[in-house]
């Protein structure tokens, strides 16, 4: 059946109904005559007039910037945009993208009113069906996400969604998600209202004008040279798409944006004997690998095949968009798939199917945020298939970060500083975005890892530790180990291990903190971000006060925990400073900080200055140990007495370990465990390992990963950059009060919002949350973003957990808010409203109770007791 209806799609093919696909019409209301000439000067010149572009621009304009150009190659929406599918999806695993998919759908909304330009918005409803238990956890997670941000949604039966849409074949499925507020939209017609606000606002729009390339001087963008002229300008905002790469890197001073286009298919029908309503919801079966729409009465339906086809990697392609060659062979396991989940579509007549190139990042997240290198160019590329769904609230996120400074949310997870040039190999882009666009619909359960472009950065122990039974995970780039299989372990089965509830490598990581808390364990962690900073005179120590919250005048030896503020108080670093000489100082940052902060330290060290700041990540392994034990690996390795007597807490010496020289050793461990941090010449790495593991033998030394560091530093309620803290978090936020110098009468970046905050309160507070109720063997678990109720009522959202094998209870933390029940608004957090509400943690609909702590639980204990006599105490003072 399936063969016949196939080769009837084929001979239909040549049929001239075939080229009936609506092309992008040009808005003389919008884009200017391109034989006008372009003005010699902007504010801001934006390239790309598909929706990201008129996105911005719009929201530029309605936040009352001037003198804004928007240039376009072709003619406005003629790209990516014109070929979108046109669903608006706020089912998102991020909450930062239900967001933006949210605001897109409430703009769109009301963009025919204010343009008169319809735009095609019709609320649909979607629905995400489940064929599996595992796929229905992964929707009950997004549902009690949606819900706490204000967007309908619930988990229904399949007989529920057999009502919903008749046509869908639903004996297969266990439930699926459904949210009602969902919508379609025509895109190009988006894009062509926002270009028309915008120009009603001033911004002046030229199609038919290529961007060559950006001029840059002294690291600031200077201009755009076009194929029409010049143009002087302050900002420059990439948002060309697939063309995004090629432009990035064109420019005098190369940006850096890692993206690659696939093809992307979907075939069109047309409509049923009987037209579906306009109301018909649209369809995600992400395990048969397809999405489904109506259509102008019949059915749009495309989705993301396993094997994709990655394309223009040799460089730029056309002008203007055009539909690809069609490969029924290759869309051959869609269609397959579409066609049990609609078996009456074969009485349909196929139209055409549509092939249209698509652009995928290495991560599945788009890019957006300014240039780490070229100050004044900004980005908005590389949507992964949700250009429309992100559209209106990526746009609005950009131009904030354009007028204020920063956004009004958090977006690190979709800034562009967290790649580095390293993932811009055009090689890489493509072996990566062949595992990206498969995994669009492939379950997301936690802690799973990219298998495309590895082992790009390695310490020089990698071999060793591998050997060994490392398992590893990527970070930046970089190789690290997250535990260690032991010899009569199975490797594959735990490779291939993927669920939502207790791991398999639960044992091995328990192990590995136990030997951690009773002797010593060694922990490979040379990816951390390491800065060597130093200054000639007083005027750059200054600087250095200045940049840093915690008062860096300490004595030669001394570490220093400090964050990098922004004027808002919030962490745009969080890190460890050891104070080498009287004017050289070595700073360790989180891995994923090393562009950012690189970037930041940039944009604000003064021209001038007497500092000098050098990246020597790769200059040196570290390595940490940790244990009680660590103490006496290192004196019988360095004939130094290392006890705290002779190496207090918080001190830096560089000594000799084995036969190496110039080893930097730092009581710290970065989990509140004793033990040192070795920060060692990479020439040296592995002759300080094998002397490390050799004498730790006799103290029982071994080997340990992330997992196990994760665990220790949560039940020891250390928060983390990137995971906990954000730009938007500060320190009076989050109990760290001691890390700024506030009393001290010296300035710094964000000094006068701290000030503020501590004269008026804090609206969130970082808790500490111990699972009660919780069965580590039986009940799902809980990652991060899970909702916490207090008393009932939403007051916010989990940062990160682990299992503790210590209290032998799930910890989670993250952030309480005070919401207002009559206005909704948020009120200041006191001690007294944590410690007097009641909690509950939801995962996938389940919640649980928790105990809320704003002080680190007591882990002194030495024998391990049962869950009901374990007594959780704080140790205040903290």
């Amino acid at each position: 059946m399936f063969y016949r209806w196939l080769s009837t799609v084929r001979r239909q093919s040549t049929h001239p109904a075939w080229q009936k696909w609506p092309s992008a019409r040009s808005s003389t209301s919008a884009a200017q005559a391109h034989s006008v000439a372009l003005p010699a000067q902007a504010r801001v010149v934006i390239c790309g007039g598909g929706i990201m572009g008129t996105s911005v621009a719009y929201h530029l304009s309605k936040m009352g910037w001037k003198d804004i150009i928007l240039l376009e190659q072709g003619r406005l929406a003629a790209g990516s945009t014109r070929f979108c599918a046109g669903i608006l999806s706020t089912a998102r695993h991020l909450t930062i993208e239900q967001k933006m998919a949210d605001y897109s759908n409430k703009l769109y909304q009301q963009l025919e009113q204010e343009t008169g330009i319809q735009t095609g918005y019709v609320r649909t409803g979607s629905i995400s069906l489940a064929q599996t238990q595992d796929r229905l956890i992964s929707l009950k997670r997004i549902n009690s996400r949606l819900n706490v941000i204000g967007i309908p949604s619930e988990i229904i039966s399949p007989k529920t969604v057999a009502e919903l849409h008749p046509l869908l074949n639903v004996h297969d499925l266990v439930g699926a998600l459904h949210v009602p507020e969902d919508a379609v939209v025509s895109s190009a017609d988006v894009a062509l209202a926002l270009a028309s606000a915008a120009s009603q606002n001033g911004v002046q729009i030229y199609d038919r004008t290529s961007v060559l390339h950006v001029m840059v001087k002294k690291g600031q963008v200077t201009g755009v040279e076009t194929d029409k002229g010049q143009i002087e300008c302050q900002y420059f905002v990439n948002c060309a798409g697939q063309w995004a790469y090629e432009l990035g890197l064109s420019n005098e001073e190369p940006v850096s944006i890692p993206l690659h286009a696939c093809e992307h298919f979907y075939l069109l029908t047309r409509p049923w004997e009987s037209p579906l309503p306009s109301s018909t919801p649209t369809v995600v079966d992400a395990d048969g690998r397809i999405y489904i729409r109506n259509w102008q009465g019949g059915i749009l339906s495309g989705g993301f095949e396993k094997n994709p086809k990655p394309i223009f990697t040799e460089g730029k392609n056309q002008l203007e968009i055009q539909n690809l060659q069609e490969d029924w062979d290759h869309f051959e396991p869609l269609l397959s798939s579409l066609l049990r989940r609609m078996p009456r579509l074969e009485t349909l007549e196929i139209m055409k199917l549509v092939n249209c190139p698509e652009t995928f990042t290495p991560d599945m997240r788009c890019i957006m945020g300014e240039s780490p290198i070229v100050q004044g160019y900004f980005v908005l590329a590389g949507m992964n298939s949700a250009g429309l769904s992100f559209g209106g609230g990526a746009g609005r996120y950009l131009a904030e970060w354009m007028v204020h400074g920063y956004p009004s949310e958090n977006v690190w997870e979709l800034d562009l500083k967290r790649f580095g040039a390293l993932q811009s190999s055009r090689t890489f882009l493509r072996h990566r975005v062949m595992e990206v666009m498969p995994l669009i619909y492939d379950l997301k359960v936690p802690r799973w890892d990219f298998q495309t472009g590895r082992q790009l950065r390695t310490s020089p122990l990698y071999d060793r530790l591998d050997a060994q039974g490392a398992r590893w995970m990527e970070k930046h780039g970089f190789e690290r180990p997250k535990y260690f299989v032991p010899p009569d372990k199975d490797l594959l089965a735990l490779e291939q291990s993927k669920t939502f509830y207790k791991p398999d490598w639960f044992d091995i990581v328990e192990s590995e903190v136990k030997c951690c808390k009773e002797a010593v364990c060694v922990i490979d962690m040379s990816s951390f971000t390491k800065f060597e900073i130093t200054t000639t005179g007083d005027q750059g120590f200054e600087v250095l006060q200045y940049l840093f919250s915690n008062d860096l005048d300490v004595p030669v030896g001394h570490i220093v925990h400090t964050g990098m503020l922004n004027e808002g108080g919030g962490y745009e670093n969080d890190c460890s400073i050891a104070r080498l000489t009287k004017r050289s100082f070595f700073m360790i940052s989180p891995t994923d900080q090393q562009v950012h902060c690189w970037a930041w330290l940039k944009k604000l060290l003064p021209k001038d200055s007497s500092l000098s700041v050098e990246d020597v990540t790769w200059k040196y392994t570290a390595l940490n140990l940790i244990g009680p034990r660590a103490v006496d690996v290192l004196s019988e390795l360095s004939y130094a007495p290392m006890s705290p007597d002779h190496f207090p807490s918080l001190f830096c010496k560089e000594m000799s370990v084995g036969y190496a020289n110039g080893i930097r050793v730092m009581s710290m461990t970065h989990t509140g465990e004793p033990g040192f941090m070795l920060y060692i010449p990479i020439e040296y790495a592995l002759h300080v390992y094998n002397e490390v593991m050799s004498v730790g033998q006799k103290y029982g030394i071994r080997n340990a990963g992330y997992y196990a560091l994760r665990s220790l530093r949560i039940e020891k309620f250390f928060a983390f950059w990137g995971q906990d803290l954000n730009t938007l978090t500060t320190p009076l936020e989050c109990g760290r009060e001691s890390r700024v110098k506030l009393e001290k009468g010296m300035d710094f970046i964000g000094r006068d919002a701290l000030l503020q905050q501590k004269q008026n309160g804090v609206y969130k507070r970082f808790t500490m949350f111990i699972l009660d109720d919780h069965d580590t063997d039986l009940d799902l678990w809980p990652w991060w973003g899970e909702p916490i109720y207090r008393n009932g009522q939403y007051v916010g959202q989990t940062t990160s957990s682990a299992y503790s094998y210590t209290l032998e209870r799930h910890v989670c933390l993250g952030f309480v808010h005070n919401y207002s029940e009559d206005t909704g608004e948020e009120q200041v957090v006191t001690s007294d409203f944590i410690n007097r509400g009641e909690y509950e943690i939801d995962i996938a609909g389940h919640r649980f109770q928790a105990k809320a702590k704003l002080y680190p639980v007591t882990s002194l204990f030495t024998h391990k007791r049962r869950k009901d006599d374990v007594e959780l105490s704080d140790l205040h003072g903290k």
